[in-house]
C-alpha cells in the first residue's frame, strides 16, 4: 500500500510538469523557434536522448524542468550574433539561461558552433510564455473531466458550514456554540461549507472574526470569536471544528461496543437521543454517560438499528470509551462521491488562488497569508494524504496544483512566463528590446529572491510537518501513521487524518 501513493504523486506532480513545458514546446516549435532541449527536473542528466534539432532529458531533482529557446533570450547576440548556444529556460519553476552545448559521449564539452538565429517576433515570445500556464490549464480541465465523470469523496465538510464539535468550557463553547449550528457567513461574507469557513478565517484581517449562525434550535444570531494561532502558523477557530463521519473501523475486544454488537462498517448517528455531528462530538457525549448505559444508533447496509451500550472506565487515557476505532482514511470517511462539473473544479481553484493572493497583498491580511504559504515539502504532504485517501481525491488536488501553477507563473516576475511577458510587451510597444544588462541583473536578483524562497519555506515545512512526528516516532511514541495530518486550515480541500481513535 505504500508504493501506490508514493507513485501517484509521482505519476502526478511529473505530468503537471511535463504538461507545463510541452506547452511552451509545442507553441515554439509551431511558430518556428529554436528548441534545444526539453527537461524534466532539473541538474545532471538521468536519461536523455537527441530527437531531431531537441535533446530530451530527465533530470535527477525531481522539481521543476525546462525547455531551452534561445531566441526567447532578451541579449541581442543571440539572435544572430551569438558564437555559443546558451538556451532561455521557459520553466515550470522559474531559472536561468543556461545551456552551453552539447557534451559528447568522453563528457568533453566542444566549443559550439556558432549560430545565426533569426529574430522573433514579440508577439510569438508572448505567445510562447503563455502556452505553458495553457497547457495546465487544459491539463487541468482534462483532470476535472475524470473526477466529473468518476466522482470523488466528498465529505461533509465540502458538502455544509455545520458545527460538528465544540470544546467544552472553551470560548466558543462560552458564545454559545453547539454542535448542529449552521455557519452562514464569517466577517459579512457567505460560505457554502467548512472549508470556506476555516478559510475565510484563517486570511481574515485582525485577531477576531464575526459568525453569523442559524442555531440548530432555530433563529439566526451573531457570535464574535477570537483567532487561535496554532504551532504550524496557521490561524483557525480554537475549540471548533466542521462534521465528520463515525464510520466504525474496529471494535474492541471485550468491550462495551462488542457487547451491544457493533461491527467495523457501521456509522454511529446517534448517542444518548442526540444527533451525532462528529467523532469528537461522540467522545463528548460517551463522557457524559459516564459509564452509565445509553442508546446507540447507528446505520448497517442502509438500516438504522438501535441498542443499548455502556462506555468502560479506561486508566491509560483517563477517559469512558465504549471500545471502536475510526476509519480516518479511504472513501469509506467520506460520505458521498460528488461530481462536479470541469467548469465548477477550475473556477473554484482560481478563486481560491485569487482570494489568496489578494489576501497576500493586502496589509491587514498578508502576515496570515504568508504563514499560510507552503512549499515543495508541504505540497508532497498533501499529495501523500490525498493519494492514500483516495486516488481520485489526488487528481482532483493535482488540477488545483495545475490551476495555481498556471497562475503564479504568469505573475509579472522576471524570471516566471509572466516577466517575460512584460518585457516583450515592452518591446512590441516600443519597437525595441529592453537593455540585456537591466534585464540579467534584474533575472538574477529574482533568481536569488526565488532559490532564497524555495529553501526557506523547505526548511520551514519541514520543520513544522516533518520534524515533529519524526522525534516521536524516534522517541517512541509510537506510529506516526506516515507523513503529518494537516489541519484543515491549510488548505482548501479535507486532509484525512493519519491517526487511527474512538471513543
Amino acid at each position: 500500500m505504500l508504493l501506490l501513493p508514493v507513485f501517484s504523486i509521482a505519476l502526478l506532480f511529473s505530468l503537471s510538469i511535463f504538461v507545463h513545458e510541452l506547452g511552451h514546446f509545442l507553441a515554439a516549435r509551431a511558430l518556428g523557434l529554436v528548441a534545444d532541449v526539453f527537461s524534466i527536473g532539473m541538474g545532471p542528466a538521468l536519461w536523455k536522448r537527441r530527437i531531431g534539432a531537441t535533446v530530451w532529458k530527465i533530470g535527477w531533482i525531481p522539481f521543476g524542468g525546462y525547455v531551452a529557446l534561445p531566441q526567447m533570450d532578451p541579449n541581442s547576440f543571440l539572435e544572430g550574433k551569438n558564437s555559443e548556444v546558451r538556451g532561455q529556460r521557459s520553466e515550470a519553476g522559474g531559472g536561468q539561461p543556461e545551456v552551453r552545448g552539447q557534451r559528447t559521449e568522453a563528457g568533453e564539452t566542444p566549443k559550439p558552433e556558432p549560430r545565426n538565429l533569426p529574430r522573433v517576433a514579440p508577439w510569438r515570445k508572448i505567445v510562447v510564455s503563455v502556452a505553458g500556464a495553457f497547457g495546465n490549464i487544459v491539463f487541468a480541465f482534462l483532470l476535472a473531466a475524470v473526477v466529473w465523470q468518476v466522482g470523488k469523496p466528498s465529505s461533509l465538510q465540502e458538502q455544509n458550514a455545520v458545527v460538528g464539535y465544540v470544546e467544552a468550557e472553551g470560548a466558543a463553547a462560552a458564545a454559545g456554540l453547539a454542535a448542529g449550528d449552521e455557519v452562514l457567513s464569517v466577517n459579512g461574507r457567505a460560505v457554502a461549507n467548512w472549508l470556506e469557513v476555516a478559510e475565510t478565517a484563517a486570511l481574515a484581517p485582525g485577531e477576531t472574526v464575526t459568525l453569523r449562525l442559524r442555531p440548530a434550535a432555530g433563529g439566526v444570531r451573531e457570535v464574535e470569536l477570537s483567532l487561535e494561532k496554532l504551532p504550524v502558523g496557521i490561524r483557525m477557530l480554537p475549540g471548533l471544528d466542521g462534521m465528520d463521519a463515525c464510520h466504525v473501523a474496529a471494535v474492541g475486544p471485550g468491550s462495551g461496543a462488542e457487547a451491544a454488537g457493533l461491527r467495523p462498517g457501521d456509522q454511529v448517528v446517534q448517542f444518548d437521543g442526540q444527533e451525532i455531528f462528529s467523532r469528537a462530538h461522540l467522545s463528548q457525549l460517551v463522557e457524559a454517560a459516564a459509564g452509565r448505559p445509553a442508546e446507540i444508533a447507528f446505520r448497517r447496509q442502509g438500516e438504522i438499528l438501535r441498542t443499548t451500550v455502556e462506555s468502560r472506565w479506561n486508566e491509560d487515557l483517563e477517559r469512558h470509551l465504549i471500545g471502536i476505532q475510526f476509519n480516518t482514511l479511504g472513501d469509506l470517511d467520506f460520505e458521498t462521491r460528488s461530481h462536479p462539473t470541469p467548469w465548477s473544479q477550475v473556477k473554484s481553484h482560481a478563486s481560491a488562488i485569487f482570494r489568496f493572493l489578494s489576501a497576500l497583498t493586502t496589509p491587514s491580511t498578508s502576515g496570515a497569508a504568508r504563514d499560510a504559504v507552503g512549499g515543495p515539502v508541504l505540497i508532497l504532504i498533501m499529495l501523500w494524504h490525498t493519494a492514500r485517501a483516495s486516488f481520485m481525491l489526488a487528481v482532483w488536488f493535482t488540477g488545483f496544483l495545475n490551476v495555481n501553477l498556471a497562475i503564479l507563473n504568469l505573475l509579472p516576475l522576471p524570471v516566471l512566463d509572466g516577466g517575460h511577458v512584460v518585457m516583450n510587451l515592452y518591446e512590441w510597444i516600443t519597437r525595441r528590446p529592453p537593455s540585456p544588462r537591466f534585464v540579467n541583473a534584474l533575472a538574477n536578483v529574482f533568481a536569488v529572491l526565488f532559490i532564497a524562497l524555495f529553501l526557506s519555506l523547505t526548511f520551514r515545512d519541514s520543520i513544522r510537518h516533518v520534524v515533529p512526528p519524526l522525534q516521536r516516532w524516534w522517541s517512541g511514541a509510537g506510529e506516526t501513521g506516515g507523513l503529518p495530518a494537516l489541519p484543515d486550515a491549510e488548505a482548501e480541500f479535507p486532509v484525512p487524518e493519519s491517526t487511527e481513535g474512538g471513543p
